[in-house]
């Protein structure tokens, strides 16, 4: 067997297991978003983010009530 060969076998081999591992981190990744994707499905409704939305905005206008009563105080 030639030097040539012998490079050629371990160059081959190297990126073949680089690739079956990038390929692995993939799948996980792809894995990972499915999942992410099914949680916010679940646990999310419209009807729920708008009512913590309208608790946070009235949260905010009474917040800025109360600063404004300050501001007007000094």
């Amino acid at each position: 067997m030639e030097m040539t060969d012998l490079w050629s076998s371990v160059l081959t081999l190297g990126v073949g297991f680089i690739g079956f591992v990038l390929r692995g981190y993939v799948l996980e990744v792809q894995r990972l978003q499915i999942l992410l994707n099914r949680t916010r499905e679940e646990y999310v409704t419209k009807s729920d983010n708008s009512a913590s939305m309208n608790r946070l905005f009235g949260r905010l206008d009474l917040l800025d009530a109360k600063m404004d009563r300050i501001l007007e105080r000094k």
